[in-house]
């Protein structure tokens, strides 16, 4: 049995069939819902149920309460629909829509950017037409199902049908653990994609800040390239943030991004620099550096991406400083400990 969600204020309407989720629907059907883990994790697909019912799967208490629950809020990468239904939902631009394909793709490299960072580049397969934004992720799909999500650090075109992931070795990760280990050169993964609702929106002139915790700046990196092909003049300030210097393992890239493109500014921040690191730079959390250098940011946009603790305290934070709930575009990076709540 099929049932038909609408969402407002847009006006779309896609059927849903009882045992699936209303994102998975709108994911096959090419309609736009924001949304971040697919795992109800990360609260980024959270929005409004105007009329009927649905069914929550597993999530966690921090991507939406019962006191939200109670008050008509769905996630609905974990809600089935059990009548047909309203939905009151920031819909993503119409441009966000590129097909999601399921491919081959063969590692070219797998180089060490830090001790625990690896910059794999991977070849997509030539018949494919592999189209994403610059802040999207996708899908490797391990031998027994499950699934490892990455952003692409590379924006469309950067790379001669390539792409870069960075990824950050977790002990004892399934995928992990593998790839610092015992992947090369040639090596064939299965992958689909694009996902993701972070990416540029090109309807504002405001200034942006782009706000990185650890491996969450592989999409703003992407970001940072299509600006710069797309001949940006809109001021950017890059936050960031590492526990010590050696977690800012592209900052020389940056340096050199910085040096030639006169909108862009980059805030380095240490949170637990040491003395024999000789760090002169900022220290402390780096969302809250950006609120030392802009108390005020009801003028701007937010892009950010990182651990989720960052991503969480940052939408917090900068809303209570002025920032416009539809101004923030975030990615929080939910590891598998974080999606069963470890």
């Amino acid at each position: 049995m099929s049932l038909t969600v609408t969402v407002q204020p847009a006006g779309r309407t896609l059927t849903v069939a009882r045992d699936t989720t209303i994102l998975s629907a709108a994911i096959a059907q090419g309609i736009a819902l924001p949304y971040g883990c697919k795992d109800g994790a990360c609260g980024s697909c959270k929005c409004r149920l105007v009329e009927g019912r649905v069914i929550h799967g597993v999530h966690q208490q921090k991507a939406l309460s019962d006191a939200e629950e109670a008050a008509g809020l769905i996630l609905t990468c974990c809600a089935t629909p059990q009548t047909d239904c309203v939905l009151e939902a920031r819909t993503v631009p119409a441009e966000g829509a590129h097909p999601v394909l399921k491919m081959p793709v063969r590692v070219v490299t797998a180089e060490r950017a830090a001790a625990d960072v690896l910059i794999l580049r991977l070849q997509l397969p030539a018949n494919q037409s592999f189209q994403y934004h610059a802040g999207q992720y996708l899908e490797f799909i391990l031998r027994d199902g499950s699934r490892r999500a990455y952003s692409m650090a590379t924006a469309p075109g950067a790379l001669e049908n390539q792409v870069d992931l960075h990824i950050r070795h977790m002990p004892g990760g399934k995928f992990t653990d593998h790839a610092f280990s015992a992947l090369k050169e040639r090596d064939i993964l299965r992958a689909e994609g694009p996902f993701g609702s972070f990416f540029l929106r090109k309807d504002s002139n405001k200034p942006m800040v782009f706000l990185a915790s650890g491996t969450g700046f592989a999409p703003i990196k992407a970001l940072i390239e299509q600006l710069e092909r797309e001949g940006n003049a809109r001021p950017v300030t890059l936050y960031w943030g590492g526990r010590r210097p050696a977690d800012l393992y592209l900052s020389a890239w940056v340096d050199e991004a910085r040096a030639r493109l006169s909108w862009l500014r980059y805030v380095p921040v240490c949170s637990d620099a040491l003395a024999e690191d000789g760090w002169n730079g900022r220290t402390g959390f780096v969302h809250q550096a950006v609120l030392q250098d802009q108390p005020d940011l009801s003028g701007h946009e937010v892009y950010a991406c990182g651990a989720p603790i960052v991503v969480d305290s940052a939408r917090r934070d900068y809303t209570q400083a002025g920032l416009p709930e539809d101004c923030f575009y975030a990615d929080a990076f939910t590891s598998e400990a974080d999606k069963h709540g470890a």
